[in-house]
This record gives C-alpha cells, structure tokens and sequence, in this order.
C-alpha cells in the first residue's frame, strides 16, 4: 500500500458515489457500500471512506459492473456531463458491461408478458406446480 499524506484532499465515498449519478440519492450510495457493492483497490471500503483522485473503484449497481478511476471530486450533483468528468472508465469494463446488456437483451427476445392476470383455475395451477417445487 502506498503512503499517502494526510494533507491530500479527499472527499467521502458516498457523496463521491451520489454526486458522480452512480446512484440517485445519498442514503442509496450508502447502502450500496455498506453492502459491499463497492471496492476500493479490490477491499470493502465504509461510506465515511476518503475518496483520493486515482483511486480505482469497483461499483456494482444492479446487474452492471463498473471500474473506474476517480478523476475529480464534487460534492454537489449536477448534471449528467459535469458528473462524467468525476471519474474515467476503463475500456475493458466498457466492453464488459455493453457485451452483457447485449447477452440480457438477447434473452429476453423469446419472452411475452402475459396479456391479463390469471384467472382463479390458472392461479390454482401456478400455486400447484409451486408446492412440486418445494419439494
């Protein structure tokens, strides 16, 4: 681990989080990084964590997976393209993510959502078929 002086700026992780629009409120960032959703350099970091820039993160925000380095700090959100300037993405994690939306798009091709509720002998049937799977 490198030695960093306790004079560099740094910003906490979950504003750091809130203000970048990884996540849409404060209280969210938080409990993404309580949870374990974010990494700093590869460890769990706590909210009240200093964020330095170059400083690489590892943020999973539902099904997407982000690594980033930090760029800039902010302790406001704004818009969209001010955020963008808060961190760079690495290419590698780009393609990563744009190849598995691709692979969710692709699987959700063949499904259709059912055109009504089910009526009272198709819910029984559902909850029938739910009990064989308990088993």
């Amino acid at each position: 681990m490198t030695d960093i002086p306790a004079s560099t700026p740094s910003i906490r992780l979950d504003i750091w989080l809130w203000a970048a629009r990884f996540y849409k409120t404060r209280a969210l960032a938080k409990q993404a990084v309580e949870t374990g959703k974010v990494e700093i350099g590869g460890q769990r970091a706590k909210p009240a964590r200093g964020v330095r820039v170059g400083d690489e993160l590892k943020i999973a925000r539902g099904e997407e997976i982000f690594e980033v380095q930090v760029t800039a700090f902010s302790d406001q959100r704004g818009p969209a393209t001010v955020a963008r300037t808060l961190y760079h993405e690495s290419e590698d994690s780009r393609i990563k993510r744009e190849a598995a939306a691709a692979q969710r798009r692709a699987e959700r091709t063949g499904y259709q959502a059912p055109q009504s509720k089910p009526d009272k002998r198709a819910r029984r049937l559902i909850r029938a078929l739910g009990d064989i799977d308990a088993m």
